[in-house]
């Protein structure tokens, strides 16, 4: 990555320079088909037409693009030297006019790592596609522009494709007579969202129509494509009925009409993101077409996503942040919105539930980490800016603006983001902005509410203190509150704290609550003085704030028996949580957490609450667990995972949930024969549909324990010759527990830069296995060994994927963490964002060891 980065200084000092007017950017996709080059890479014709501004005449500046070549530079009509003025990644312009017209006349490449213009090869059919992703800063891959957030403008596109294809583009478009699909012109925009979409896809369309206040009518065409060979799994009725809930949704609370014409969204194959709000074409990964059976979870978090990037279209696509410092801006915005209106405006009316699990578990880990930041960050670079797409800006954030909304009343939220709009749109804005509209329709301090929950960073835990009375009544309960010596910062809390006790029919229900301010090191709660005596307290009761919730000895004996009988869902997940916090913080031994999810998870009704259990049950046993009982832990998971299977009503979501689980833990040998028989339909489960992912799932241990061979993964790789068997066929072959294959599989990654990003992520996945530790323990001091190699010849995102999928974490002894933190002091002049991603490797295998001894004293 030399010579790629742009600094938040640059990028200021090129803003109050440049303004930007208007793109017109001619692509030639003809290229992306038939035989390609015999060296080098792979390229298409990219001119671009930017006419800008420049506030003094005469300076000089810069234009981003990384091309393989520069055919032609024109400036004002003077013809500049390529080789001169181009250095890989800028265009050197200088002599500048007040008003200037710029023509760059490019070969750009195809992309095989998802950034910038991205070509896929179906080997279903051998047909090819092609679409865009650029955030934060990958357009300039495939057309000239300034790539930073506020410089906008507006963009007409056109593009030469291959017969046969489809294009499009975030405006309408028509192919014309002369074959070139011609777009309209869009509304003025940042380069980062700015797309292209383009080949033979499948595309069902749509309408949504809504009446307007004046009288008129807003009429916005729907579009939904994907792969031909994804079609026949294609629901787009429910991508369409969720679609236009969430319009129906932000256009009653916003009162902003849609601004950006059409809303297609693509399903788009090797994505590296869930999702990008490009305005009026959307794409999304394709693994939100579902190819077999899948739970309601898996309905709902697509769901989600939808509404997550259609909230951008106002959070960040109409009003923009100015530099990376406030993406939170936009990306904390939209994951609130995108849970609260799924909540009130669709089928999944317990999204919050997964918030509180799911979602904000990301958050606590981020927010512990050495690499924590407020949610306001100081972003550098643009590579500071890549891996800021983190829990803190998304989860964190959306769980403090829910935390305002119960600071600040809904009403008063609703109207500072209608004001936020409407003094805001097509410009760009910075912390100040927003905060100014809130103080305006709330009337409260935003300045201090920003500063301890925006501009500091760190999560508190929240503790109960309770005192009774002689006649066995609550005499004081209060709530004491913490923070790790590295960020002391005390906050405004609104909570609320909920009382529990076990009715006769043996239900663990709430009796009494209330909410209170907790501020500074403990709030006595005086409104449940004189409460009956609790069998459990909750302090983060509705999960209102966004904290470490922690238990009282007798609330977690409390749990420990009757965790699965909590009879409100919300608060069951909330728990849940806490454990997992506690387990995390070596407070709670990693064998009594899988032993309370064996003991309870078989009552969970809530089905994404149920498999995130499964996913922190299998990280306490891989990760927390004491060596010594791991072998045991493995066991039990195994038999408990089978028990519940087999007791699942047949062909329902548990049912489902439970089999994948007990393939992910299946090690014994009746068990892999189990999952033998399964795939080769000597054993049934009743109502268990073997699928073909089911297949892929049962055949996953078989291949890491050796019971399936490359004979076997090639079958059912010819089973189901699709993108997505071969990324499956890929991780299984990984898997195998040989290490000729394991020295394959760390050459293909760390020596060769030949696989795509999916099939890199599938070879990590098949390459680090939990039951093979001694086999891969010599790849770990070439691993430090290569980081910076890696890191400098591959592009940020296939960077990213390894520095984190390599790292040696299953080496979990004193001695990986000493090479992990001998390497980074002997490379402190390394990338700021390598080290990074190595402290955080660091930091969590520390925090695995401390987990791992706290078990092994239980």
């Amino acid at each position: 990555m030399p010579g790629e980065n742009l600094s938040r200084d640059e990028a200021r000092e090129r803003g109050e320079l440049l303004s930007a007017t208007g793109y017109e950017v001619a692509l030639d996709l003809r290229s992306a088909v038939g035989e390609g080059p015999a060296t080098g890479p792979r390229t298409f014709r990219s001119v671009t037409t930017l006419r800008f501004t420049c506030a003094r005449p005469g300076a000089a500046s810069f234009v981003d693009l990384i091309a393989p070549s520069v055919t032609g530079v024109t400036l004002n009509g003077r013809p500049l030297d390529p080789s001169t003025v181009f250095d890989g990644s800028r265009i050197a312009i200088g002599d500048l006019q007040a008003e200037n017209t710029l023509v760059v006349d490019a070969q750009c490449a195809y992309s095989r790592t998802g950034e910038g213009m991205h070509r896929f090869v179906d080997p279903e059919d051998g047909e090819v596609y092609l679409y865009t992703q650029y955030e934060p800063a990958d357009a300039r891959r495939v057309y000239a522009n300034f790539e930073q957030p506020d410089l906008k403008a507006p963009y007409r596109f056109e593009v030469t494709a291959p017969d046969g294809w489809q294009v499009w583009n975030n405006g309408a478009g028509t192919r014309d007579a002369d074959g070139v699909w011609r777009f309209a012109e869009t509304k003025p925009i940042s380069t980062y969202i700015t797309a292209v979409v383009a080949g033979p896809y499948h595309y069902v369309t749509d309408t949504y129509r809504r009446a307007l206040p004046d009288g008129g009518e807003l009429e916005i065409p729907l579009g939904a494509l994907c792969r031909k060979g994804l079609a026949k799994h294609f629901d787009a009725d429910d991508v369409f009925l969720v679609t236009k809930q969430g319009l129906d949704f932000f256009h009653d609370n916003f009162d902003y009409p849609y601004p950006f014409g059409k809303y297609d969204q693509a399903f788009v194959p090797e994505y590296n993101l869930g999702a990008m709000e490009n305005p009026g074409l959307v794409t999304f990964r394709e693994e939100y077409i579902y190819r077999g059976k899948v739970t309601q979870a898996s309905y709902e978090r697509r769901a989600n996503v939808i509404l997550h990037e259609m909230a951008h279209m106002w959070f960040g696509d109409l009003v923009t942040m100015r530099w990376w410092d406030d993406l939170w801006l936009k990306e904390s915005f939209a994951d609130f919105m995108g849970c609260f209106s799924m909540v009130e405006a669709t089928r999944f009316t317990n999204g919050w539930i997964t918030f509180a699990n799911n979602r904000k578990a990301w958050a606590y880990r981020a927010d512990q980490l050495p690499s924590t930041h407020p949610i306001t960050a100081d972003i550098r670079d643009l590579e500071d800016a890549k891996l800021n797409f983190d829990g803190i800006t998304y989860a964190k954030g959306a769980s403090v603006l829910k935390q305002l909304v119960a600071y600040a009343g809904r009403d008063a939220f609703l109207e500072g983001a209608r004001r936020y709009f409407k003094r805001h749109a097509y410009g760009n804005t910075e912390l100040g902005d927003l905060l100014a509209v809130l103080e305006e329709t709330s009337g409260r301090d935003m300045a201090g509410w920003a500063g301890s929950w925006l501009q500091t960073a760190g999560v508190n835990s929240l503790t109960p203190q309770i005192v009774y009375g002689d006649d066995g009544r609550v005499q004081e309960i209060a709530v004491v509150q913490d923070a790790p010596e590295s960020h002391p910062e005390l906050r405004p809390h609104r909570v609320a704290v909920g009382l529990y006790r076990l009715t006769p029919e043996g239900e663990l229900a709430a009796y009494a609550g209330t909410e209170a301010d907790v501020a500074g090191p403990r709030t006595v709660v005086t409104e449940l003085a004189g409460a009956e005596r609790p069998d459990l307290i909750l302090v983060n009761d509705q999960d209102l704030t966004y904290c470490k919730a922690r238990l009282d000895a007798a609330s977690l004996d409390t749990l420990r028996a009757h965790l699965g009988a909590l009879s409100d869902p919300m608060a069951r997940a909330l728990s849940w949580s806490a454990l997992w916090n506690m387990t995390r913080d070596a407070l709670l031994p990693a064998r009594d957490f899988i032993a309370l999810v064996l003991a309870h998870a078989g009552r969970e009704s809530d089905i994404g609450v149920l498999q995130m259990l499964h996913t922190w049950a299998e990280s306490a046993l891989v990760h927390y667990a004491a060596p010594a009982w791991r072998a045991e832990g493995g066991r039990l998971l195994a038999e408990g995972a089978l028990r519940e299977l087999r007791a699942a009503e047949p062909g329902s979501q548990h049912q489902l949930t439970w089999a994948r689980f007990f393939a992910r833990v299946a090690e014994a040998d009746g068990d892999l024969a189990l999952c033998q028989g399964l795939l080769d339909g000597s054993e049934q489960v009743p109502g268990l549909d073997v699928d073909q992912e089911m297949r892929w799932a049962l055949l996953g241990p078989l291949a890491s324990h050796g019971r399936a061979d490359r004979a076997a993964i090639e079958a059912e790789h010819a089973r189901d010759d699709t993108a997505s068997g071969e990324r499956h066929a890929v991780r299984c072959l990984a898997s195998r527990p040989s290490a000729e294959v394991k020295a394959e599989a760390w050459k293909v990654l760390v020596e060769q830069d030949t696989l795509s990003n999916a099939l890199v992520e599938a070879t990590i996945a098949g390459f680090a296995q939990s039951g093979q530790r001694e086999l891969i323990a010599p790849y770990a001091p070439g691993y430090f060994d290569a980081l910076e190699r890696v890191w400098a010849e591959r592009s940020i995102q296939i960077g990213v994927l390894i520095v984190r999928g390599l790292f040696p974490d299953l080496q979990d002894d004193p001695a990986t963490l000493a090479a992990a933190r001998g390497w980074l002091d002997e490379h402190a002049g390394a990338a700021p964002a390598l080290r990074r991603l190595v402290r955080e490797a660091e930091d969590d295998l520390a925090r695995a060891l401390r987990a791992q001894e706290c078990d092994a004293a239980a």
